[in-house]
């Protein structure tokens, strides 16, 4: 439920803080049945009032409700909330992934939510912590659990790819202590853009993602697909904030 989110030296702390950076996926959520609700909870979050979307949507005590709610707090957590309330809220999305997931356990949605809200707590909570509570391989777990049970699910191929970058840059041990590698992330990363061609989601991530692998070989492509991302229409609130993620990558990338 997104979103934008590096160099091969550096600190272990530093780098592996990185694993977590890019876990924003697509985080579309499934499906539009239900009572009218939930379609309440959509224009929530097509506005951009992530916070009233997560309040609203587990009220109908139903998978899809409460990986809706999850998703939107992520979001909220990550770019509105004061950094005092990120972890709490964070937490918060966890237990609701994990509710959507006890309601439904087929559902890919509410098992990629899992991985979104455990990718951004790492990311909040720091290395060590990270690293004894086992978030790395419990991200992992989630996404393929979610791509096992929709193989073409593009925001699944997308942050499965950003976790394989993520966990490269961090460094060797750190690449052969969960088996990921630059091949699997660039494969993920293509799929996603082959399911997903115009999501500024996929665009904006793929092309953070080279950059973290190897900025100067990767710079051509990198720009190619940022430019190509703030060429479609943003869609809701939160491709209106992807948008300005890329126009700013651009710029950055242009300018260094």
């Amino acid at each position: 439920m997104m979103p934008a989110h590096l160099a091969r030296s550096g600190s272990t702390n530093q780098s592996l803080s990185l694993i977590f950076f890019i876990m924003v996926c697509m985080c579309v959520p499934a499906g539009t049945t239900g009572a009218q609700s939930i379609e309440e909870a959509r224009t929530l979050y097509t506005e951009g009032r992530f916070a009233e979307a997560a309040d609203l949507a587990p009220s109908l005590d139903t998978s899809e409700g409460y990986a809706l709610a999850a998703n939107s707090l992520v979001i909220y957590s990550y770019h509105m909330a004061p950094d005092g309330e990120k972890e709490s809220l964070l937490r918060r999305a966890i237990e609701l992934a994990r509710k959507a997931i006890r309601l439904d356990n087929s559902n890919p949605e509410a098992h990629l939510q899992l991985a979104h809200a455990t990718g951004r707590l790492a990311q909040v909570t720091g290395t060590w912590e990270a690293l004894n509570e086992g978030y790395a391989g419990q991200v992992r777990e989630a996404i393929e659990e979610a791509l096992r049970l929709a193989p073409n699910m593009a925001a699944a191929h997308l942050s499965l790819a950003t976790w394989h970058a993520g966990v490269v840059v961090a460094g060797f041990m750190a690449g052969v202590l969960y088996d990921a590698s630059e091949e699997d992330a660039l494969a993920h990363f293509e799929r996603s853009l082959e399911l997903a061609p115009h999501e500024k989601i996929v665009l904006l991530e793929y092309a953070l993602g080279l950059l973290a692998l190897d900025a100067d070989d990767n710079r051509a492509k990198a720009r190619d697909l940022l430019e190509r991302a703030i060429t479609f229409p943003a869609k809701d609130a939160y491709d209106r904030i992807l948008h300005q993620k890329a126009v700013e990558q651009l710029a950055a990338l242009d300018g260094g």
